[in-house]
């Protein structure tokens, strides 16, 4: 039975540990610095539970020893020093990072190691890239590939229609930092919040808005292969409208540790979430001009006799799904492994990455 460190007992953590653990194959170690957040797993039964302040290197060192894979649902700052420390141990690397600069950094941590270091293993970026990217190998040539997620409240209630989901940091550090797009097959970096669009789904309307993090490494495998590629956030209509007078106007983006305060203080956590999948590439196919998309609509379900977030589970549901396709060998076990090596029909018919199947 292989052995599976998780690091981060929040919302993403404990849901990875209750699938794993639900598969029966896996021995699963569940480990964070905060002793609350780990009495409140202990109702799983799902993990066994260890307390570590993942910043002190020597001794994450010390507990990471002996596992074979490492799955970090850390805030992305810290996941370039969990890196090393896979590394280090010679476990497999796993994490569901949204930030570009660590994901960079882990990269070249990867170099020459002896296990498989895998970023960027969950919804967006991460999923999202291996549906978009089985879009455009079934063309010739490209001249659209666009890819859309947005993780929803069912039924919103406030001016923002929206409610946290996820990780605060992270969701901030979306909407901050410069996105990364191919414009007239060149890469480009474009500003998060603009390219605003609105779009239907089922008799529902949406907005979108660029964001960073979402295209994962698309951007460097297809610049040059597609004329124009893009990644956007989706919301219900206003949202961004409002986001762009606190980011801009009230000058927050210069505040995140502020906005983050403001967010959480404000904004109520729901597990009544949908989540929103939607790649399209045009291009050309034996001469004449397509369109193909993917769409999913991801609602919560059961596991393990206890209701999850949609969130929750697509996000876990594509870092577990990874990290046994590269343990049961149907992906590379060793040096970095990039999302769009994936592919979707081998992903989707996984025992974990099924889930995006489930109550669509």
């Amino acid at each position: 039975m292989k052995k599976i460190l998780i690091l981060g007992a929040g919302k993403i953590g404990r849901m990875a540990a209750v699938m794993l653990n639900e598969s029966g194959d896996y021995a699963v170690t569940l480990a964070d610095a905060n002793g609350d957040m780990l009495e409140y797993c202990a109702q799983d039964h799902a993990a066994t539970l260890i307390k570590v302040d993942v910043t002190d290197e020597a001794a994450l060192t010390e507990v990471a020893t002996g596992y074979d894979a490492i799955l970090s649902t850390c805030p992305f700052y810290l996941n370039v020093a969990i890196a090393r420390v896979a590394r280090a141990v010679g476990a497999s690397y796993f994490d569901v990072t949204e930030d570009v600069e660590t994901t960079r950094a882990i990269r070249e941590i990867s170099k020459g190691a002896d296990g498989a270091f895998v970023p960027q293993c969950g919804l967006a970026p991460g999923f999202i890239s291996i549906a978009a990217h089985d879009l455009f190998k079934r063309f010739d040539t490209v001249r659209k590939l666009r890819l859309r997620v947005g993780a929803l409240p069912q039924n919103p209630t406030n001016r923002l229609k929206y409610n946290l989901t996820w990780s605060t940091d992270g969701l901030i550090n979306e909407y901050l930092n410069p996105c990364e797009a191919i414009l007239n097959g060149k890469r480009v970096e474009v500003l998060p919040l603009e390219g605003y669009e609105r779009f239907t789904i089922d008799g529902t309307e949406y907005e979108a808005f660029n964001t960073s993090g979402g295209v994962g490494a698309l951007c460097d495998m297809l610049e040059g292969k597609v004329d124009n590629l893009d990644y956007k956030t989706v919301r219900y209509p206003g949202h961004q409208e409002i986001l762009k007078i606190l980011i801009e106007d009230l000058r927050l983006g210069e505040r995140p540790d502020m906005m983050k305060e403001i967010f959480e203080n404000a904004l109520p956590v729901t597990q009544q979430d949908v989540i929103v999948i939607f790649a399209d590439a045009i291009g050309t196919r034996n001469g004449e001009l397509c369109e193909e998309n993917f769409i999913r609509k991801v609602h919560g379900t059961e596991i393990g006799g206890k209701n999850w977030s949609a969130i929750q589970i697509t996000t876990s549901a594509g870092l577990c799904a990874v990290m046994d396709m590269v343990l049961t060998g149907t992906l590379p076990g060793a040096g970095y492994v990039r999302q769009e090596e994936v592919k979707l029909d081998d992903l989707l018919a996984n025992r974990f990455g099924r889930y995006y199947e489930a109550n669509r």
